[in-house]
């Protein structure tokens, strides 16, 4: 069945990790994306080998594209992504900054050249502002948003464990792509969207500043738990196994502490009657619920939580999700063969949208210099 965005053409100049997030999901919806590569590669093809001999990053994000390498200092391989571009809806890119610009394929002479096109520059700080030619990395925005300060424990700050910048980026970009091609469908015209690592993360920072800039209270490193609702953590079983509990109400409180931990008494004491009360007093709230929750086993805490209502999810390994119940999975063919892996988080009602085969570097090259009418560049340099 065609995807919501057949026949649109998207031309990616891309690597890594939050471009081709971007374009993935284009690719999913049924858009023809060519992906535009150095000799070498995408980079991220050599993050590792895992994937039946390619990398697991590069598996994940680019299944269902085309692959063309080219040589942007070549002017015939130029030309050809220009002869690209003139067909083009949708263009991505994320070299460095000003690498397009110094080519002539800037975003917005591209614009000027092709009204109709929207143009989606990804970079690490922005388009402003005197940081906006630093090179930037998911760990390193992770550090520089003020992320680490509020993940980790007590003991020091860490290094969220998947790489939830350049993630958050590539949904930012996919979401502003969407919305430009939603207004030139009412316009006619295009428009330029640019999205930086540094934004996207401050973005999802908005509630720790706020509790820190408004109402003095900067979050504290908390490790498995939640810095402002208690109890609001993990708990463990008699026979070792380990919940996480959430509480979001008093009406929760009070059935948790009567119907799961059978202390009744518990809302009654100064210490623990509101949620900014049992924060205030969380050692204490936490030491109650373990004492309560500890002399049970696992089938018997859940069973509880359960009939109670009361939301809680088990502290699964890597391990434990393959056969989690609730996971989803699609097949993506790759270069080594077939890989089973989670799909994506939307679902639709008039069925899955199709994960294409993870292309070979280059693997399209004839049929795409035969179609924009170039000859490969003789160089072969990026």
């Amino acid at each position: 069945m065609p995807g919501p965005l057949d026949g649109l053409l998207v031309v990616a100049l891309e690597q890594a990790v939050a471009a081709p997030y971007a374009s993935c999901r284009l690719a999913d919806a049924g858009a023809r994306v060519v992906k535009l590569e150095r000799s070498a590669g995408d980079f991220a093809r050599g993050y590792d080998a895992y994937a039946n001999g390619s990398s697991s990053y590069f598996v994940w994000l680019n299944r269902g594209k085309e692959s063309c390498t080219v040589d942007l200092k070549a002017p015939g391989d130029l030309a050809l992504v220009r002869a690209m571009l003139a067909k083009a809806d949708v263009f991505i890119q994320n070299l460095a900054p000003g690498a397009t610009d110094r080519l002539g394929i800037g975003s917005a002479e591209l614009r000027r050249s092709f009204p109709k096109l929207i143009t989606c520059d990804i970079s690490g700080y922005g388009a402003d502002g005197p940081m906006k030619t630093r090179k930037a990395y998911d760990l390193l925005v992770q550090a520089e948003s003020g992320l680490a300060t509020i993940t980790g424990t007590e003991h020091g700050a860490a290094r969220v464990g998947v790489s939830v910048c350049d993630i958050a980026t590539g949904m930012h970009a996919y979401e502003a792509i969407l919305e430009a091609l939603i207004q030139r469908g009412k316009t006619g015209r295009g428009t330029g969207v640019h999205v930086s690592l540094f934004h996207s993360m401050m973005d999802w920072m908005n509630v720790p500043w706020i509790a820190h800039e408004y109402g003095g209270k900067t979050p504290k490193r908390v490790g498995l738990a939640h810095p402002s609702i208690a109890p609001y953590g993990v708990f463990e079983c008699s026979d070792g196994a380990a919940f996480l509990i959430s509480i979001q109400n008093e009406p929760e409180w009070n059935k948790l502490c009567t119907d799961v931990l059978e202390r009744p008494e518990l809302p009654a004491d100064p210490r623990f009657a509101t949620n900014n009360n049992r924060v205030a007093n969380r050692q204490a709230t936490d030491a109650a619920v373990q004492a309560a929750l500890g002399k049970m086993d696992r089938d018997t805490v859940a069973r509880r939580l359960d009939a109670a209502g009361i939301a809680f999810g088990r502290l699964s390994e890597l391990a434990d999700i393959a056969e989690h119940p609730q996971a989803r999975f699609v097949e993506v063919e790759t270069p080594g063969g077939p890989l089973r892996i989670f799909g994506r988080a939307a679902e639709f009602s008039d069925g899955d949208r199709r994960a294409g085969p993870v292309p070979e570097i280059g693997s399209h090259d004839a049929s795409l210099r035969a179609e924009f009418g170039r000859k490969p560049a003789t160089t072969g340099i990026n």
